[in-house]
This record gives structure tokens, sequence and C-alpha cells, in this order.
């Protein structure tokens, strides 16, 4: 998850003002997240470039293809990848530590089927992603935007879902999970209003946490602390 921050749109130039639903904040890499993108790049890496993918030939074979936007340090998306081998996985985030340390993760075991971006994902949806490509896509724990003058940098939201289900085949998979009560009932009321989706456990549900979904170390420490987690699965119509 992204940090906040507190600079309004109006301050920046024009160019700028596309809302952005993270903050870039690299923090400090370590000598082994550093060498990742030095050793690893070249083969688990995506250069962005604005030209749609083909992702078949990327991966040197044609079967469902899943994305995940913010992965934050990697560790849900290493072992989906693991555990889940007739699949092939797109993982983007823009924060270089956890992109580094999921290279390591995945060099460790000489995984074949997850490549990454390091970069912002609805660029990678607009420009790289071809219409009906994604078997399913998740955004576990997205930057919640606390404060209320923030709630419109929230990627949920009316336009960004559209995109996304652009970019879905069909009946393809939207699997989305929040810690944080406020954005888990935005994130419900702007995908029951969306047209493009419907809830798969009905009208107005929560899902229980799938099994491939794995309790993360962050989600354990905000357990401890009496957090709920709320689960939406939606079906592209």
């Amino acid at each position: 998850m992204s940090d906040t921050h507190d600079h309004d749109d109006a301050e920046q130039p024009p160019f700028m003002r596309r809302i952005r639903s993270f903050v870039l904040r690299e923090g400090r890499m370590t000598p082994a997240q550093q060498r990742a993108f030095d050793d690893h790049w070249a083969r688990f890496g995506i250069d962005y470039s604005g030209s749609p993918q083909d992702f078949a030939s990327r991966f040197g074979r044609s079967v469902p293809l899943v994305l995940e936007i913010g992965f934050g340090n990697g560790e849900a998306l290493a072992w989906a990848s693991e555990h889940d081998l007739q699949r092939d996985f797109i993982g983007v985030e823009v924060h270089g530590p956890g992109v580094g340390r999921l290279m390591n993760a995945l060099a460790a075991r000489d995984a074949g089927n997850v490549r990454l971006y390091k970069h912002d994902a609805v660029e990678v949806l607009e420009n790289e992603i071809p219409p009906g490509t994604l078997a399913e896509a998740r955004i576990w724990f997205p930057d919640p935007w606390h404060k209320k003058r923030h709630n419109k940098r929230r990627i949920i939201q009316p336009d960004f879902v559209a995109l996304l289900a652009s970019r879905m085949a069909p009946n393809g998979l939207l699997h989305l999970a929040t810690d944080w009560q406020p954005y888990a009932e935005h994130m419900l009321e702007v995908m029951e209003a969306a047209p493009d989706w419907h809830n798969e456990l009905g009208p107005g549900q929560y899902a229980e946490k799938p099994a491939w979904r794995i309790e993360t170390h962050f989600e354990r420490r905000g357990l401890k602390l009496g957090h709920g987690v709320w689960d939406l699965l939606y079906r592209k119509r």
C-alpha cells in the first residue's frame, strides 16, 4: 500500500493532473533488491512500451492470464503463481523494493509463469493489455486513502472498473479485498452500479476469503489489531 499524500491536484501542471491512486515514494532498496533488477529484470520484467503485448509469446504458451495490481512485497503473487502452474501471472507494482523482493523469490524457484511491470497500472491496462485478454484480475488491499478529500484517489472508481472490464475475457473474475470498512463499502457501491460486472455471490454480497488468497503478513497484523477483511468477487457480464 502507498502512503498518504497532501498535495492538491491544482498544484500540479496540467499534464500531471490525472488523479493517481498511488504516491511514488521508493524507500531504500536493499543491496539484494537492487541486484534483483540487475540480475533478473531481463527475465521477469516487462519494460513499458505503450503498445499492446503478445503475452502468449512472452510466456511461450497460451493459458489463462491473471493480473495482480499493486502486489506490494509480492508475497501473495509468489504463492499464487507457485500453486497455480496452469495459469500465467502478470504483476504490476510501482514501488521498486517490492518488485525486487518478488523477483528474488521467483528466481529462487526458477518460476516460469510470472512477468512484472514496474509502472502505473492504469497505463498498463490502457495501452499494453489487449481487450479480452484477462481471465482474472486481483486488487488486494489497495491504498484506502482514508481522508475524505483523498477518496477520489482510490483506484476502484467507475471509469477504472469499466476499463478493467474491457480487458477481461467473458465471465472473467475480478477479486477485490480490503481491510478498511469504508473502502469496502465504496467498492461495493461502485461495483454494484457497474454495468459490466455482476456479483458472484448475489447483489450486495461480500464473499468469504477464497482459498487462493493467502493470509499475508500485512493481513495477519491487521487481524491482530481487530481489523476486519472484506472480499468481493465479480464476474464480467
